[in-house]
């Protein structure tokens, strides 16, 4: 793992393989680590950048001056500064498509295509924001993560996966055992997320190769909310992935590996 420092603090990246640049985003309360059946096979091709968001994984809380996924992905941007890279695709999931908007937003030029997964741009809905808000307030208020939290996210993570499944153990327990420091950074993070600006009326105006994928079965970002950025993004690509929910590329990890191998080749001279 690797470490840049910026304000500060320490962000976590993973950085492997050669060739074109893939910049990926990992959804809230997940590290970099959920997107290893991806880069297993696509850093034969590729060059894989995979930061921790700020409180996840290795990474440190965010910087006092970060304080929205318009800021993190400016942070995302020193980070290729100091990479010195130029071109980048961006693939993220949940949050970590939200924050590569959020980039396309600010450096349309330095990216080449875009891969929006199970998430949605527009403002989070008054209902569900109320619900997660209500659980980021506990968090603050416990300096840890309840145990009602975790259930809580955990049931909207999978579609087909057993709550015994490996996978889904191993989420509950690295989120149970969160001490105060990453617990509070945590929170903060889940503030940026689901109190994020109105990104749709400009991502209406994209002009770069759009990928959308969702799983089919996904109760964190429905169905409903792809087919809308889809409908907005002119010449954008939509692909629904069956027998998934809202962590689509872990739950078929082979399926969307072929989809992305497929969309980058497309517009990578190898």
């Amino acid at each position: 793992m690797n470490k840049f420092t910026l304000n500060d603090q320490t962000m976590h990246y993973q950085d492997i393989g050669e060739g074109p640049v893939l910049v990926f985003g990992h959804s809230y309360l997940w590290d970099s680590t959920m997107w290893a059946p991806q880069v297993e096979v696509l850093s034969q091709s590729y060059r894989c950048i995979v930061p921790d968001f700020w409180g996840h994984g290795g990474s440190s809380s965010a910087p006092e001056t970060t304080r929205s996924l318009k800021d993190y992905a400016n942070d995302v941007l020193c980070l290729l500064d100091h990479l010195e890279i130029d071109d980048v695709s961006l693939i993220g999931l949940s949050s970590g498509a939200m924050w590569a908007t959020e980039l396309v937003i600010n450096a349309p030029a330095r990216v080449r295509s875009l891969v929006l997964m199970d998430t949605f741009v527009g403002l989070e809905p008054e209902v569900v924001h109320t619900q997660y808000f209500a659980h980021l307030a506990e968090i603050e208020a416990q300096s840890a993560l309840p145990m009602a939290t975790v259930e809580f996210f955990d049931e909207r993570q999978f579609a087909t996966l057993e709550k015994e499944h490996p996978v889904r153990v191993h989420f509950r327990e690295q989120l149970l055992a969160a001490g105060k420091e990453q617990a509070l950074a945590l929170a903060k993070a889940g503030r940026m997320v689901f109190g994020r600006r109105d990104m749709f009326e400009d991502a209406e105006m994209f002009a770069l190769p759009t990928l959308i994928m969702v799983g089919a079965q996904d109760k964190m970002r429905p169905v409903l909310e792809s087919q809308l950025m889809h409908d907005g993004i002119t010449g954008s690509e939509f692909v629904l992935i069956p027998n998934a929910g809202h962590i689509s590329n872990l739950e078929q990890a082979d399926v969307v590996t072929e989809k992305l191998s497929v969309f980058l080749a497309k517009h990578h001279a190898q």
